[in-house]
């Protein structure tokens, strides 16, 4: 098992770790517009294990047509043991050193406190923004990251990722939450495209993950 997180002040929103929080659609951070949705995506180890990789190898933004750029670790050691557990509560902190990982491009797996910039566009609107790692979740049955905005982006705020393999009916389920502040005046006249923006995110990360995505159950 291995958890990582990284609270820094450079992020440019305040409710860090928020996507976390079970009320986050109910209760979103002051001025965001909460988003989420779920789908299932086979069943087993095997498909667990493998969308694992894929997520933690940026699949899900590269697939979905962002450039990951400039991606850059933490400084210093990393911190294990430190994350959210399913009620969204900070879980207490341990150090230790976590070997990095890369993919077969040599681009190094997702890690806690990484930085790096998207480039891309969705809804016909530029994306571009730095981004950081907030944290990390690799157990025996849960995958996930969380990523920040640090800025430069038409919106603030974050974006978690989870991967869950059930006990009680061996599915596999790709959790995305997300809330979104706008920056742009656009947005932030149009609150509506905010949303356009994030359903048309979530089905790009969808059918970067999911093999079912043609058929759905």
């Amino acid at each position: 098992m291995r958890r990582g997180t990284f609270r820094d002040d450079t992020v440019d929103y305040a409710a860090v770790g928020a996507t976390h929080a079970p009320d986050l659609m109910q209760y979103p951070p002051e001025r965001s517009i909460p988003a989420e949705d779920s789908w299932r995506i086979g069943s087993g180890v095997e498909r667990f294990q493998s969308a694992g990789e894929s997520l933690l190898s940026w699949t899900a933004q590269r697939a979905a047509g962002l450039g990951v750029e400039d991606v850059r670790p933490a400084p210093g050691p990393a911190y294990a043991g430190v994350s959210f557990d399913a009620e969204g509560n900070p879980i207490a902190p341990s150090k230790r050193d976590v070997e990095p990982r890369y993919d077969a491009e040599g681009m190094p797996f997702v890690g806690p406190g990484m930085t790096l910039h998207l480039r891309g566009r969705v809804g016909g609107m530029r994306a571009d923004a730095e981004l950081r790692v907030i944290s990390v979740t690799e157990e025996t049955r849960r995958i996930g990251f969380v990523l920040g905005t640090v800025g430069g982006s038409v919106v603030s705020g974050e974006e978690s990722f989870d991967l869950d393999w059930r006990e009680d009916n061996d599915e596999v389920w790709f959790t995305v939450r997300a809330f979104d502040s706008p920056n742009s005046l656009l947005y932030r006249t149009v609150p509506a495209l905010v949303k356009r923006r994030r359903r048309e995110l979530f089905a790009r990360y969808l059918r970067a993950i999911s093999p079912l995505y043609a058929t759905p159950l």
